[in-house]
């Protein structure tokens, strides 16, 4: 009887050469870029100091009643355009991530076509969509809204088109069998399945866009990020201390909400 320790499979996955030469090349170049890139200790030890010095500054925040009735009229604007831009984003995902579905969208073949728009919206970075729409509209809310729709565009569309072709094809193929068309597939065997992970995404993506919004005021785009920016330019750090607490709180509060609206939807 041959040893039971001989005859177990081997439980390491077998490396062949060009595995082998590739997890090198890799490490080589994670190595590179830690010595290119990295901070270094003696760098962390030097930015002590100054990092103190800052905080130091920034301490304690400005309370005065004009600061901060400035802080909550920008606070509104960034709510304003970061709901408008989810909403008119997750609205206008809605059809584009049913033509980029694969194996569901009407378009055949020409849906990857869609799916590369959506792929181009999303690996564009907010900062550069607000620097163009600012370009394009101008300084204020309206190019942070912009950017906001294209950014959800890019989240939403991709998870919503995953979400349909990943629902249930039984009832698309009775559906399909008696004739009904692919709008009423979408609406009566697509949807009601997918309707809990795209729900999901789209709060995901309302909480994505508070985050997105409170920074592109830093390119002009409107919103609190715009009066961060200009506490730093003009070295008002405690105004800056202020507005940053602001935000803090308002990132807590919007995942706490969000939370607990996916905690209802389970």
């Amino acid at each position: 009887m041959p040893d039971a320790a001989h005859s177990l499979p081997s439980r390491r996955p077998r490396l062949t050469p060009l595995a082998f030469i590739l997890y090198v090349t890799l490490g080589a170049v994670l190595i590179a870029s830690i010595n290119d890139v990295a901070p270094s200790v003696s760098q962390l030890v030097d930015g002590v100091p100054g990092m103190v010095s800052l905080l130091d500054r920034m301490t304690p925040p400005n309370l005065e009643p004009a600061f901060l009735q400035r802080v909550g009229l920008r606070i509104v604007e960034t709510f304003q355009i970061a709901l408008v831009g989810a909403a008119i984003g997750i609205v206008l995902s809605l059809p584009l991530g049913w033509l980029a579905a694969r194996g569901v969208s009407p378009l055949g073949r020409f849906g990857y076509g869609v799916k590369a728009f959506i792929s181009l919206l999303r690996t564009v970075p907010d900062l550069v969509w607000a620097l163009l729409f600012v370009a394009t509209v101008g300084l204020g809310a309206v190019a942070g809204t912009m950017t906001i729709v294209v950014d959800t565009i890019g989240f939403c569309g991709r998870f919503f088109s995953e979400a349909m072709e990943d629902a249930d094809k039984e009832p698309q193929d009775a559906l399909s069998a008696i004739g009904a068309n692919r709008v009423s597939i979408l609406t009566g065997a697509i949807l009601p399945h997918a309707a809990p992970s795209m729900i999901n995404s789209s709060l995901f993506a309302l909480e994505k866009a508070i985050r997105s919004s409170v920074i592109l005021g830093l390119v002009g785009a409107g919103g609190i990020g715009q009066e961060l920016k200009v506490a730093f330019d003009l070295f008002q750090y405690r105004n800056a201390c202020t507005i940053i607490l602001v935000i803090f709180a308002i990132v807590l509060i919007m995942e706490y909400i969000t939370d607990r609206m996916r905690a209802r939807l389970e």
